[in-house]
This record gives structure tokens, C-alpha cells and sequence, in this order.
């Protein structure tokens, strides 16, 4: 019995934290956020071979990182998320924007995890995809496991109608990952209180929203690795 119970009480944290996390945040935990978001990139994008190959950081028109997505199971799935997104636009990349990420799946698994996502759109269609209020992965959007090593020769062989890469990084080990039913939907509060108003989630990812001062070291981070292809010519 008691070795039930764990597992139990893995999805009530879980649950319960996923109600919080629902709850309006603070600006500072907000910027903790945004901050979390920009180690994740250094520190994956410091390796020297397993990372996000150069034609997919050259063709990527938007980025999302989830920071510590948490996901349990006891019979059932769970799993949820929060991170931030920046597009490409004319003039560089964008403030970011806040996402929430949840899915669920059903079986019979127990254990529980904390795992780094890393979103990659890589064309003008998962663009537009998250500039949508909600979209499920591989429903809505589809997408594909991203390959991984900086020079790849898988890098030419994922699905070219993809228009989202997904990767994670869990006890260090960076892979692509299957999120297929998956759901990743705007979090128009905790956007509107990091910018101290209201703006559209269209208006912020096509640069037409300066980016705040505690963002731009994880959009100078986004700018330095996913670069322009023009630079590679």
C-alpha cells in the first residue's frame, strides 16, 4: 500500500501545482520565467554536438522554451508547463509572450519527471500557429522530433511539412520528443502583467512591441544562436 501512495500523491502535487501555476503570476515570477528560459538555451546550446543542427537555428522563424515541465502518472498522465516564445521578425527577434503547455495520456505508468521543452516553428505556418489562442501538436500543428547534433545529417532528413521541432532535455540528456496531443494555448495574463498592459500576442511576436528591459538577455541569447541563414551563405 505504501508503495502506492507515492505515485498518489506525485499527481495531487502535480494537479494542485498545475492550479497554481493557472493563478495569476507575479511580474518577478514572471522574470524568473523568462530568466530560467535563457539558461536552458545557453546551456544546451553550449554543447558542442548534441544540440539543434545550424539549417534548423538558420530556418527558425519562432522559438518556445518550457522550463521544467513537470509530468506524473499513476494509471493516468499528466503533464504541464509554462515558458515564453520569441519570433523572428525584420528587425531581429521579438519580446516574448507566455505559453502554457498541458497534455495527458492514459495507460498504466507510474513514475513522474521534470523535463526542458524546446519549441522550434520553422516556417511561416508555425508561425501563424501560435499566434492562435490554443492549438493541440499534431492536431492543429504538426510537428516532428527534432534531430539533433550540430552538423546532423538527420537535420535533412525530418519531415519538411513539419511545422514545429520538438525537443527535451531531462538528467542532461537532450533529444527530440513526440508531443503529439499536446496543447499549447496563450497566457494573456501573465503577458499582460510582465508588460504592464495589454498588448496581442500578433502585435508582440511581429515586433511591433519593444522588448522589456528583463527580456532582453534571453532574446540576445535567441538572436546569438538561431541565426540569420543569410550569415551562412
Amino acid at each position: 500500500m505504501k508503495k502506492l501512495i507515492t505515485p498518489i500523491l506525485c499527481c495531487v502535487v502535480l494537479l494542485a501545482s498545475s492550479g497554481i501555476a493557472r493563478a495569476a503570476s507575479s511580474k518577478d515570477e514572471l522574470q524568473q520565467r523568462v530568466d530560467a528560459a535563457k539558461v536552458v538555451l545557453d546551456q544546451i546550446m553550449g554543447t558542442s554536438d548534441r544540440t539543434i543542427p545550424m539549417n534548423i537555428l538558420q530556418m527558425a522563424t519562432c522559438v518556445g522554451v518550457v522550463p521544467g515541465m513537470k509530468k506524473a502518472a499513476f494509471l493516468f498522465g499528466a503533464q504541464y508547463g509554462q515558458g515564453v516564445v520569441t519570433c523572428r521578425t525584420g528587425h531581429g527577434w521579438s519580446a516574448p509572450v507566455f505559453i502554457r503547455m498541458a497534455g495527458g495520456s492514459f495507460g498504466f505508468q507510474i513514475g513522474g519527471q521534470s523535463t526542458d521543452l524546446i519549441l522550434v516553428a520553422v516556417n511561416s505556418k508555425g508561425f501563424q500557429d501560435l499566434l492562435k489562442s490554443k492549438f493541440q501538436i499534431g492536431g492543429d500543428a504538426s510537428a516532428a522530433a527534432g534531430p539533433v547534433g550540430r552538423d546532423s545529417q538527420a537535420a535533412t532528413d525530418w519531415k519538411m511539412n513539419a511545422e514545429l521541432l520538438t525537443y527535451s532535455r531531462s538528467k542532461g540528456l537532450f533529444a527530440g520528443i513526440d508531443l503529439d496531443g499536446t496543447s499549447v494555448s496563450q497566457n494573456t495574463a501573465d503577458t499582460t502583467t510582465y508588460f504592464g498592459a495589454s498588448h496581442t500576442f500578433g502585435s508582440i511576436l511581429k515586433g511591433s512591441v519593444p522588448v522589456p528591459s528583463g527580456a532582453v538577455p534571453f532574446v540576445r541569447t535567441v538572436a546569438k544562436d538561431f541565426v540569420d541563414s543569410k550569415d551562412h551563405k
